[in-house]
């Protein structure tokens, strides 16, 4: 895109200055030959290179205002940084521009590598890093969620998934059983204790590093439900694990958890109960971003992960009867239309 193309020269330029000062400031003499080559992009607006020398490397965020707002990301390392979690060290900013220069914490992600051998130890790991970060004092100044922002988030599903994607309005009916199911997910995250939430913690923002692991993409973060962050390690945009599997997992962060004094649910039951419902309220806000991904931003791949989302949401309803009127309305959605309101 010609934008994209103006916004890279001028990355060029201050990236050039930035290594210049990063490298006597370091002590490390000129700034040797290099490459930069796109390292990746993701849901958003940003993207990212990799800048490479025979012995360096530097990754460099691309993030456009007003699209995309770098301090959040640059406070949250810096919060993240005090519990011990490899994160991106900072060594240059641009605010104003949306320009960051980062540490490289390595080019595989755990979804590159994560398969049914190594996943215990990857996620041992993961774990490791998610219950330090949840033990951080709630001091920092991060938005929480709120009734507000929850149901701001499930409204992405019929407005996106529902209207653009299907093509079909609720009608009265179907508007007061949505209403009656956002109401019960909201109420259930709500009651839960809280912790510091990532908002995306799963192992495509995960690094192969050491320490294992980096962790990329926090700067959503909020204060907010203690199971938000470990069920959406283990119930995955881009890939599925065994239920029984899963139920282990979450049963040993739920131990240690409690070690700890992470405020978890003293029950492991209502433990799963309501990581069952928070989870279904984060698989429907993604189907509906996922949606908007594709319809307002043209991206359309994200679409065919949409299918892995219900199924989740399906094994929830199987075992959760206070969720059946969200089976009848997703029922409903696969039938030839009614009448609309």
């Amino acid at each position: 895109m010609p934008d994209q193309d103006v916004r890279l020269q001028h990355l060029k330029v201050w990236l050039d200055e930035q290594l210049a000062i990063v490298y006597a400031e370091q002590g490390w003499g000129e700034v040797p030959p290099a490459t930069l080559t796109a390292a990746s992009s993701d849901a958003s607006f940003r993207r990212y290179f990799r800048w490479q020398s025979a012995d360096r490397s530097f990754v460099v965020m691309d993030a456009p205002p007003p699209q995309e707002n770098c301090k959040p990301f640059v406070d949250i390392a810096h919060l993240l940084a005090t519990s011990g979690i490899n994160v991106p060290k900072i060594y240059a900013q641009d605010l104003a521009r949306g320009f960051l220069l980062l540490n490289d914490l390595g080019n595989k992600t755990y979804l590159d590598v994560i398969d049914e051998h190594n996943a215990d130890t990857l996620f041992d790991d993961a774990l490791q890093a998610l219950l330090a970060f949840q033990q951080l004092p709630m001091a920092a100044p991060l938005p929480s969620y709120d009734v507000a922002l929850l149901r701001r988030e499930l409204e992405l599903f019929p407005e996106w998934y529902v209207g653009r994607e299907l093509g079909i309005t609720f009608n009265a009916q179907q508007r007061e059983q949505w209403q009656r199911v956002s109401d019960l997910l909201i109420d259930s995250a709500l009651a839960q204790p809280k912790v510091l939430v990532h908002r995306d913690y799963m192992p495509r923002n995960l690094m192969l590093s050491e320490p294992n692991p980096g962790v990329l993409d926090f700067q959503d973060a909020v204060y907010g439900p203690v199971t938000y962050d470990v069920t959406c390690l283990f119930k995955d945009a881009f890939l599925s694990w065994p239920e029984p599997r899963v139920q282990n997992w979450l049963s040993d962060y739920w131990n240690r958890a409690r070690a700890l004094g992470i405020p978890v649910q003293d029950d492991f039951a209502a433990f799963l109960r309501a990581s069952d419902l928070m989870g279904v309220q984060r698989h429907l806000k993604v189907i509906g971003i996922f949606s908007r991904i594709c319809h307002r931003d043209g991206k359309p791949r994200y679409l065919t992960d949409v299918p892995r989302f219900l199924a989740y949401i399906e094994a929830v309803l199987a075992r959760r009867p206070e969720l059946a009127e969200l089976g009848q309305l997703l029922r409903s959605l696969s039938q030839p239309a009614g009448s609309e309101a």
